[in-house]
């Protein structure tokens, strides 16, 4: 059973819970969906904000960056010789977990500086270097980083900017070891997720399911190795993080029974897809070996859907209201 000593939100009882209930129950049943939709033409930018974006739904559509020179270019050999000399920060984990709970610590990964080219040696030969790499740096880091490479995807999405009425706030390049796994968590963007090469799989759980998804406050923690293949948990100084304590993948329910009442959907995203992935949906997500995707976020509106979401989560963490 999982150490419950920092968890912030039990589940809830009483009338609370069975409001809550009400309110997932009525949300699957109105509009939410046990699959994610996949369309095979993308609808006019009207057609997306009202079907979609206003919704809040995640939609997948079919080869829509397909097109993309990188779809066909973006290989081990081309990368290599377009920016193979490039320094690239690259977060190196002992067991693919970066940013995620683990012995009690919010624990983040060893940053790492190296070229590009040095990473690709490791993603083609993973098992002659201890550790898990996955380039994941969320700082805009395909058009700060490698703006040679933007000419072979795109700036923005045309037809999600049109419809949003803004350009992206970042665009972000990742590129990861199989075991490479990002661990639940939401994010106040509207996410478009285009994949590459490879696939992602992606456990995503709606905003309505907030009050079912266990949290703790954790002390932050950086992994460090000490010697080949040996690391270490380091605690940071800083205030607690407060972090999804479970793992979607192997729900602990014994210590969470909360979970039970989730409704978690999975999809994979294929390379020349897109994926929406609404603001403040929870997400976790796994690829295939040395997958390379592209997302671009959008920041959100902060409107009536998030002041339902805070008053939802106040509700939840009725002694620690706006935590998250």
């Amino acid at each position: 059973m999982s150490d419950l000593r920092n968890v912030i939100n039990p589940e809830p009882s009483g009338i609370i819970r069975d409001s809550l209930l009400k309110l997932s129950e009525e949300a699957q049943e109105l509009y939410l969906s046990s699959q994610v939709p996949i369309l095979d033409a993308i609808p006019t930018p009207l057609e997306l904000y009202r079907d979609w974006i206003a919704p809040n739904k995640p939609v997948i559509f079919r080869d829509a960056v397909k097109f993309w020179p990188a779809v066909d270019k973006w290989s081990p050999q081309y990368l290599r010789e377009t920016v193979g000399k490039k320094e690239v920060s690259v977060a190196v984990t002992p067991n693919g977990y970066a940013d995620a709970p683990n012995g009690g610590y919010f624990v983040m990964p060893e940053e790492r500086t190296m070229l590009l080219s040095s990473f690709l040696d490791v993603m083609e030969n993973p098992g002659k270097q201890p550790g898990v790499f996955y380039v994941q740096k969320q700082n805009s880091n395909l058009t700060d980083e490698f703006p040679e490479l933007i000419c072979d995807a795109a700036p923005d999405i045309p037809w999600f900017s049109e419809a949003l009425g803004k350009a992206p706030d970042a665009v972000n390049f990742w590129m990861g070891d199989e075991r490479a796994v990002t661990s639940m968590h939401k994010d106040h963007y509207e996410n478009v997720y285009c994949v590459v090469s490879g696939h992602k799989d992606f456990i995503l759980l709606p905003p309505t399911d907030v009050p079912w998804v266990p949290y703790a406050n954790l002390p932050p923690a950086t992994y460090k190795e000490i010697n080949p293949g040996e690391f270490v948990i380091e605690e940071n100084p800083g205030e607690d993080v407060p972090w999804i304590s479970i793992d979607p993948l192997k729900p602990d329910i014994e210590s969470y029974p909360q979970y039970k009442h989730a409704s978690p959907i999975r999809c994979r995203v294929e390379a020349g897809d897109a994926m929406y992935l609404p603001s403040l949906w929870f997400h976790h997500v796994r690829q295939s070996h040395a997958c390379i995707a592209v997302n671009y976020w959008y920041d959100m509106e902060y409107d009536l859907k998030y002041n339902y979401y805070t008053m939802l989560q106040n509700l939840t963490w009725r002694d620690k209201p706006g935590m998250i």
